[in-house]
Order: structure tokens, then sequence, then C-alpha cells
């Protein structure tokens, strides 16, 4: 793997270089459904939620354009992917080996006792999903998000794909606890696939129960939610359940199991596709499968991509490359360290997914690791960019039995690229951060200089920026700290601060055309004040164990708008330093 020196981003001789953190509806269905009756029979105990055929073509033109109040004229279909990629013929739901398959068909297994509803996505329901908001008050909604029923037109899946893990190969992985409902085309022609996590064993259960927990489901829903309002791409969450059936987890590994209860998140996502849905194939030697799969991928998710151009695989690559570099550097920006960055949990479609024991880096620290699994630090936030360049390489070592000599030397040059395009990102967001505009020379420099300042002092991350934001350049110029900008004030404790005030406030005067109220509003709309901290978390969760969802509620409105002040959530400290209570704070991969 890559070492920290293999990404140098230079700097000016005897000033601090930049720390190594930053391193790198649907027709065809019923023939569909004839081709896999021997697959889906036996699966007639779960039933689902029909449309109603008496209305079905009543006022459909009306209803186009708004949200469902029901699931009458809602659809939800499997049939675009099942129709070209092939579908385990095993019906039995057991642990198994599979092979030349994308597809498991197989039912989630519904809650045994009492489901309450933790918190739903207005937005997703409505812009993506095309639901009305009252409809999550419905039984309807409670079985379909729980997975106690299906709609009409669902064919549930559990996809398989293997990876990486902790830089090993870990061979057949696939979705363990997870069950593709669908894809549900809205409004805007854009398609969804709707997920449940923590509904059921599948194939890929391994030996996993195939259920989530509510602490896991907790953090996943806010975080997902989170990411997309810092504008970051990544999956979306719908709704969260919880029921009262019990889970037994060892939450730290230590031998100490404890009860808890099981909770299913409905999440969305372009495409649930990663980089180890075609190493599996790769690893197995299914090339033809492996062909049809990425011509798939293309065809569906690749509009750029001319699908009959010899070099597509290269020009797939080539995006995956750039964008996966734009995601890490956009989690660097936010200091969101995503904890298991294995290869299994890297989109195709570059979008952030798949949320464990992540954690927003509190304390400035670019050894910060979130995952207490994480024995070797291989996972720590200052090491992401490098895990991007080791999964990208394992994706084209995916990609290359499908590309001849040629096509292999030009995809081993965009791959040699990412360095360079990561640091492009890397550089455009904290310029932005610190309020810079144009390119001057020694911009590296000051980033580098401040995030040492940060480092040495412990200086919180988000609400040193955002205080960066508040405080006006007079006040900079007299270092003249106002006591509640605890963070740049601590900071400002440094012997070198006021060296760095210095070059920063020259470097604001090259600005052309600007103020210092630009300057401060400019800042204020890429400076979260909220960001998902694990304090925060942990407090809406110990709430929720015992039924009270009100934290869970109040996080996920504040982080809906994290650039602007809450009257609520400032009453909750959440601008606050953290309390004594999560200074060692741990989140365990155990979910």
């Amino acid at each position: 793997m890559a070492q920290r020196s293999s990404f140098p981003l230079g700097g000016l001789a005897g000033r601090p270089q930049l720390p190594y953190l930053f391193v790198v509806g649907v027709t065809g269905l019923a023939a569909v459904r004839c081709l896999l009756q021997p697959v889906l029979e036996g699966s007639a105990d779960l039933t689902r939620l029909y449309r109603n055929k008496s209305t079905h073509h009543q006022g459909s033109c009306e209803t186009e354009a708004k949200l469902a109040s029901s699931f009458d004229f809602w659809t939800l279909s499997s049939e675009s992917l099942i129709a070209v990629l092939p579908v385990d013929p095993v019906k039995e739901n057991y642990v198994r080996k599979v092979k030349n398959c994308i597809f498991s068909v197989v039912f989630p297994t519904p809650f045994k006792s009492r489901v309450r509803l933790v918190a739903v996505s207005k937005e997703v329901l409505e812009d993506i999903l095309d639901l009305d908001l009252s409809v999550s008050e419905t039984d309807d909604f409670f079985q379909l998000v729980s997975g106690e029923k299906i709609v009409f037109g669902s064919i549930p899946l559990a996809h398989r794909y293997g990876g990486h893990q902790f830089g090993i190969w870990a061979d057949q992985l696939g979705d363990g606890r997870a069950h593709l409902l669908g894809i549900h085309m809205n409004r805007r022609g854009e398609k969804w696939e709707l997920q449940l996590k923590g509904s059921g064993k599948t194939p890929y259960s391994r030996n996993g129960d195939g259920r989530a927990v509510l602490r896991s489901s907790v953090r996943e829903f806010l975080c997902s939610e989170a990411m997309h309002y810092l504008g970051i791409p990544t999956s979306r969450a719908a709704s969260l359940v919880v029921s009262d059936d019990e889970v037994w987890r060892d939450q730290f590994y230590n031998g100490n199991v404890v009860k808890e209860r099981g909770a299913v998140v409905l999440r969305v996502a372009k495409s649930w596709f990663r980089f180890g849905s075609l190493e599996i194939l790769a690893h197995d030697g299914e090339l033809d499968l492996l062909r049809t799969l990425l011509d798939f991928i293309i065809q569906e998710y690749f509009p750029s991509v001319d699908a009959k151009e010899p070099n597509r695989y290269v020009d797939f690559f080539s995006i995956v490359v750039s964008e996966t570099a734009r995601l890490i550097a956009l989690w660097m920006s936010v200091g969101f360290a995503h904890g298991v960055c294995n290869t299994d949990n890297f989109s195709l479609l570059s979008i952030t997914i798949d949320y464990g024991p992540f954690g927003f880096m509190e304390a400035y620290n670019p050894d910060f690791v979130p995952n207490t699994s994480d024995d070797e630090s291989r996972y720590k936030i200052g090491n992401q960019a490098n895990i991007g360049m080791f999964n990208l390489n394992k994706l084209l070592q995916a990609l290359s039995p499908l590309l001849d000599p040629r096509q292999k030397q030009l995809a081993a040059q965009i791959l040699e690229g990412y360095p360079g395009l990561y640091y492009t990102r890397f550089r455009e967001l904290f310029k932005a951060k610190l309020g810079f505009l144009g390119e001057k020379e020694g911009d590296d420099e000051l980033i580098a200089f401040f995030l040492h300042l940060m480092e040495e002092t412990e200086a919180d991350f988000t609400m040193t920026f955002w205080q960066l934001s508040e405080i006006t350049q007079s006040q900079l110029l007299e270092l003249s700290i106002p006591q509640q900008l605890w963070a740049l004030k601590k900071i400002s404790e440094h012997k070198l601060f006021a060296a760095w005030v210095s070059g920063y406030l020259l470097r604001l005067k090259s600005n052309m055309n600007d103020s210092d109220s630009k300057r401060r509003k400019r800042m204020a709309i890429v400076n979260p004040r909220y960001v998902l901290k694990n304090w925060m978390a942990e407090s809406a969760v110990q709430k929720a164990e015992m039924n009270d969802f009100s934290e869970v509620r109040l996080l996920q409105q504040v982080l809906q708008r994290p650039f602007q002040k809450n009257p609520a959530a400032e009453k909750a400290g959440y601008s606050s330093p953290p309390p004594s209570w999560a200074k060692d704070l741990r989140v365990s991969c155990s979910s």
C-alpha cells in the first residue's frame, strides 16, 4: 500500500507541509414472473400490497404529477434488473456459495413483535419516491418498511458480491441482511432502487442473523441524510423502524454479548453496485457474466460513455477514478472518516454507502480511527485517499480480463493520475473553506500551516472553520478572539498563530472585488456548523433505546440545515465543546 509520501503536495521550504491527512411501473412483469415462478414458490406467506385494480386506470393523467396518498397507483419493479442479469436458480434461503448469477431471490423476514416508526425523511418520500408524507402513517407503509409485506411488482433480491476487507480478499460477501425491493421511476424520470437493511437472512448472511440493531440503524439513518445536506453524494434513508425483537450483539468483540433490538432502514440509491460486484465475477472466472454486468452498468448509469465504443470499459474506469477522488476529497473537507473502506463498500457510482463505524473527526487528528475493530489503523482518516488508490487498483484488476494490452496501459495511466485528481479537488475545497478566490502562489502553504496549528492545538475541526467564517478581519488583525469562538480561540493560543493570520489577511487582500462581508457569507455556505458527531448520535441512541425518539428527530431536523444556526441545536449544545462523558466514546463495527 502506498505510504504517506506517495502524495506530496509541496509547499515552501522551512514551512509546515500539508499534513498527510490529505494524502491522498412495468411492462413484461408477468412474463418475468413466469420465468421466476419456481424460485418464487413457497413465498406466498409474505403477502403483497396489491394496487386497487378497480381504480387502476382512473385519472392516471391527473395523478402523474401528484404525490401518492396510498400505494394504489404507486409502482415498484425488479424487472429491469432480472430481465438482463441472471438470478440464482436455487430457491431455498440458506447460506451457501452462489455461482453464475448476480442476484438471489429472497424475501425479507418479518419481525415477530411490535414495530415502531422512529423517523422518516419527508424529502425522500416526496421528492424521490412520489409518496405523500401522510402515507407514512398507514399500515401499508409500516408493513413495507419493516419487511412484513412487499408491493405489487416487487421481487426482492439479495445481491452477490465479494471484496477486499482490510486489504485481504474475503471472497463471497453479498447482501447478508439487505433486500433490494425494486426500482421506482419517479415523476422526474429518475430511477431509484429501494433496499431494506436489517430485514433478515439471505444466502449471503454467513454467520450473521440478518438483522441490524437500533444503535447502528439510527446512525445510518441520520448520517446518510446529513451527508446529503452537506452536499456529499450518498445513499438516502427514507425511514427507520424498530421492533421489540431480541438481537444479540458482542458490540466490542470482548465477549460481552448483550441484548439489543432489531431495526430496519429503508434506504434508496440510484444503484447499489459496488467494486466488489465486479471483483467476485473476475475472481471466479465468470468473464461472460462480468461483461454482461459491466455493459448493463454502463448502459444504465453512465450515459456519457458510449456503450458501443470498444474502449468503453476504459472510459468507465476513468469516470470512476475521477469521481472516487472527488468523493474522498469531499469526505475530508468535512472531517468524515468512513471507517470501513473495503472494496465491497465502495460504490461504482461514487456515492457514500454502507454506513458502519463512521465518525466525524472532532479534535483535529490525522490519525483519527472511528472503528474499534481497525487495530492497525488502516482506515484512519489520514489514509483514506491512499485507500481509494488501493481500491481502484483492485477494480482495475477485476476489469483487466476484459481489456486488451493497449487498454490495460491506458487504464494504468488513468490510475496514475488519481493523486493529481484528488489534490485538485482537495485544494479547491479547502481554498473555499478559507475564503480564497482565484489561484495564488502560497495557497497550499497557508492551508497546510492552518491544519498544522489545528493538529498541534487539537482544535475542533468543524467549529474552527465555522468560527473563522464568523470572525471579522479587524478582529483577526488585532488577534482579538471573542470567548464564544471557543475553537478558534484554542488555535489562537499557538505561538505561530499570529504569523498565520498575517499571511492569511494578506492573501484575502488579493481577492478581486471582494469584501469582508462577502468573504464571511461565502465561507458560511461551505463550512458547516453542525455535523453528526459521535456524542450527538450516541445521545440520540440512548434515548431511542427507551422509546424516546425526540432527539433522533431533532438531529434529523438540524442536520437538514447544517450551515444555519438552529436555536434548538444551540440549546442542545451541538455547537459547543463535547460533554465530558463523550471523551472516550468508541464506535463498534458490530451492528
